[in-house]
């Protein structure tokens, strides 16, 4: 990453001896691991005054002299030093381009990235790899690092960029993190790996002695945004606001309505008047200084749940008595790394920062009012330090379209605990967006290993509960079990039939990720996709899975620019009405008479592969449909009536507002059965199928292929010994093939 600098902030840099306690790469060793890793941190200066300075464990004499042989009296990069950042920018190019390549393709011919690939289409070592497992970074990098960002060095307040989190996309949005309470900005070292992919991040730095009032820090943070905004003038600022940082991010909104802002903020510090440990404020000032040494040991387990810390380094997929080891051993690993909280606040500095919070909340919530940036508030459900829960709920009310993200079991520092991935809850609320407004097609992320098995772990219960199996068509007509036949050397467009409320939706994309590395877009009801039917306090959604896995609000326009990146998609022409059929409906088509999709495939090439859904009437049972709801009392309240996005929809498919679904599952369910038919090329078959009527033909073919399909599936079921449930689960708990 280029180190251009943030901007002149009139602030002057520390002597480089005392620098260099901030901008520095320090060796990290790993319990776990033989190997060690490092982490980079570059001080964000005008261009002629970056630093960055080499720091290792050796002793003092040689780091003096390290540091008066690597910072130049203009403190200019020494040459070392940019060979090494322009080495590891080649290195991150070019995983880009195995992670994030965008296809660019306006004809049937299809540019392709630098390893043949297609965009969506992962590649297997990429992939597998995607994720750091040998040396996982949890709350025990935290407590490593913070010693070297520790003591009086003399400096104000400073913005520090991690060299390790430098991004792999051009045009980066800026990503400013204001910490919390210990001031040292390292509140998201466990997120860099997922912010990188996204962002540009810096990190205020605050330094344990320095007592710059909030009107000082927030006029520091401001000055920064209004300089920023200015190099950056078409996409919007991330604030990243931890605790206190929250109410800091809250005041330079309120302070500038007009920027185009996003505030992301954790367990915000705006309801600390309404803390529950007020009473015991008063008494640390009194606490003798013998006293006061176990108050950061005190406040350590208010504030966060050790256990959900420790638990970042414990492998999710291992085995029980494994995982009970792992965190054994991470715990105990912790326990010594405490010590270090009594110099992260000590007495002095807590007392200013208390006093601060005060301050910071008094002047933030006399000016909510006039916040319009888009936040997101991150709440957790046990935070011992502020009734986090309850002001998420009022700053939902207070700030206009303002939405909420609730972990009930998390604890106040939310972002130093294993569960939370940042990079991922800020992606599948839709809140990541390069320019002015949420593009889904081209801001999307593509997903992480981390984030597929966490989202396939998340859905594991209805795969065992139904126990699906998949089959695909070879171009000569044969059907074989598995997905081995689907084609991955064009975009594909999948186009199926919908079982009860989308129940398929979740198996079909994991299964094709699973079994062909294919990642498929789906075309979703925008009704989805609407922020204002949250709940006060919201917790992630299948929603937010759909926007994780780069689910789109279905249409026309979505659909073209989807092709047109050579994202392979998932359309269900049938939509809500297919979703929400009657009783008696079971597989009963609800398709257009309308042949867009097969136009637009043949305009950029991608293959058509049918798909069957099949099985839900041994899985659920219709108590009230549409048309029982209509007929109750009271019934017609039950609906959600939507605007027709689908103009050119008569009769049936175009009646079809949304309501809850009133089922039963049942009590010895079936398992559901996948078809996917044989592919149909379009390539080289643009002029041909822009007529209308040869357009129609196919469209009705791939109608016919997915009906064909369904009493192909029927015929299956009928022979399949473990239909059931009991049978199906004692098949996979043998291992054998189903």
């Amino acid at each position: 990453m280029a180190l251009r600098a943030a901007t002149t902030l009139g602030l002057l840099l520390p002597p480089p001896s005392q620098h260099e306690r901030i901008t520095r790469s320090c060796e990290r060793s790993s319990s776990s691991s033989s190997s060690s890793s490092r982490f980079s941190y570059v001080c964000r200066r005008a261009p002629s005054r970056a630093l960055a300075v080499n720091r290792t464990s050796s002793s003092s004499s040689s780091s003096s002299a390290s540091t008066s042989t690597n910072i130049t009296a203009t403190g200019k990069l020494v040459e070392n030093e940019k060979n090494e950042i322009k080495k590891k920018k080649k290195k991150e190019e070019e995983e880009r381009e195995n992670r994030n390549g965008a296809l660019s393709t306006t004809t049937t011919t299809l540019e392709r990235n630098e390893d043949n690939r297609l965009p969506g289409l992962m590649n297997v070592e990429s992939f597998a790899k995607d994720t750091i497992t040998s040396d996982v970074v949890s709350v025990h990098d935290y407590m490593e690092q913070v010693p070297f960002f520790l003591g009086d060095d003399g400096g104000p307040p400073r913005w520090f960029c991690p060299v390790f989190c430098s991004p792999l996309i051009d045009d980066a949005p800026l990503l400013l993190f204001l910490p919390g309470m210990d001031g040292t900005g390292l509140g998201l070292v466990l997120h860099h790996e997922s912010l990188r992919r996204m962002f540009e991040v810096w990190c205020l730095h605050i330094p344990v002695h320095d007592r710059t009032p909030f009107e000082g820090l927030l006029k520091l943070v401001e000055d920064t945004v209004l300089m920023e905004m200015k190099q950056r003038p078409t996409g919007p600022i991330y604030l990243v606001g931890d605790s206190f940082g929250g109410a800091l991010a809250l005041s330079v909104a309120a302070r500038n309505p007009t920027l185009d802002l996003v505030l992301i903020l954790a367990n915000p510090a705006t309801s600390f008047d309404r803390s529950q440990l007020q009473p015991l404020f008063p008494l640390l000032q009194a606490a003798p200084s013998e006293v006061f040494t176990v108050v950061p040991y005190l406040l350590s387990f208010i504030m966060g749940d050790p256990l959900r810390m420790a638990a970042a380094r414990v492998q999710k997929d291992a085995l029980p008595p494994e995982r009970a080891l792992q965190m054994r051993e991470s715990l105990l690993s912790l326990l010594p790394t405490l010590p270090t909280l009594v110099d992260v606040v000590p007495k002095e500095a807590l007392l200013w920062k208390l006093k601060m919070l005060h301050s910071a909340a008094l002047y933030t919530n006399s000016r909510l009012h006039a916040v319009r940036a888009e936040v997101l508030v991150l709440a957790s459900g046990k935070d011992q330090m502020l009734p986090s829960a309850e002001e998420a709920k009022r700053l939902k009310k207070a700030i206009p379209g303002c939405r909420v993200r609730y972990f009930k079991e998390s604890g106040h520092t939310l972002l130093l605990e294993g569960d939370l991935n940042l990079g991922s809850v800020i992606k599948s609320t839709g809140c990541y967006h390069r320019g002015k407004t949420w593009d889904p097609v081209n801001d999307y992320v593509m997903l992480t290993r981390d984030e597929y098995s966490a989202s396939y772990n998340s859905v594991m219960y209805i795969r065992q509960l139904l126990s699906p199996v998949f089959f695909s068509t070879s171009d000569d007509g044969e059907v074989e079990q598995g997905l081995s036949n689907i084609p991955t050397d064009r975009p594909v467009l999948f186009v199926g039939n919908h079982l009860y409320f989308g129940v398929e939706l979740s198996l079909v994309v994991g299964e094709l990720l699973k079994q062909r590395n294919l990642l498929v877009r789906g075309l979703a009801h925008p009704f989805l996709f609407k922020t204002g039917i949250e709940e006060e306090l919201q917790e992630p959604s299948m929603t937010d899975l759909y926007r994780t896995f780069g689910a789109v609000p279905v249409s026309g326009k979505a659909l073209f620019k989807l092709m047109k990146n050579g994202y392979s998609t998932l359309l269900y022409p049938g939509g809500a009405r297919e979703a929400l059929h009657r009783k008696g409906e079971t597989h009963k088509l609800f398709w257009p008479e309308q042949s867009e999709f097969v136009r637009m495939a043949a305009r950029f090439g991608c293959t058509i592969i049918p798909i069957s859904s099949f099985g839900e009437d041994e899985v659920l049972d219709v108590v009230l449909d549409l048309d029982d709801l209509r007929r109750i009392p009271f019934g017609e309240r039950l609906l959600i009536a939507l605007p027709q996005f689908r103009t050119e929809a008569r009769g049936e498919v175009a009646d079809q507002p949304l309501h809850f679904p009133f089922l039963f599952p049942k009590l010895n369910p079936g398992r559901l059965y996948f078809l996917f038919g044989k592919p149909i090329y379009t390539a080289g078959r643009r002029e041909e199928l822009q007529d209308r009527e040869k357009s129609a033909i196919l469209y009705e073919h791939v109608k016919s292929e997915v009906a064909r399909g369904l009493d192909y599936l029927r015929e299956k079921r009928d022979k399949d010994p473990y239909r059931r449930l009991l049978p199906s689960r004692l098949l996979q708990s043998s291992g054998a093939e189903n």
